[in-house]
């Protein structure tokens, strides 16, 4: 998720945000309890993986930011689902 900064460059926070490894966490510490908040309230709707149903519908939510002015704040969500975040190297 990438919130504040102008219109045009919260998409690139979103993405910065999708690509930020499982379980690191940002630099502010508000940031972190806010990431931590909604990735429980989300696994708590039973959603699951592809809608199905289960405990686990997001592994990570991630939050990047940028400073703007209070009356304009933008905010973008980048989704990746877990196939599309793996990678396998073969000899």
């Amino acid at each position: 998720m990438g919130i504040g900064g102008s219109f045009s460059a919260v998409g690139k926070l979103a993405k910065l945000a999708l690509l930020r490894r499982i379980g690191s966490a940002p630099a502010a510490a508000a940031y972190a309890a806010r990431e931590k908040q909604l990735l429980d309230a989300i696994n708590t709707l039973g959603i699951g993986p592809m809608g199905l149903g289960g405990q686990t519908t997001a592994l990570a939510v991630h939050i990047e930011h940028a400073p703007c002015h209070i009356a304009c704040l933008p905010v973008a969500i980048a989704m990746s689902c877990h196939s599309t975040r793996r990678m396998t190297e073969t000899v």
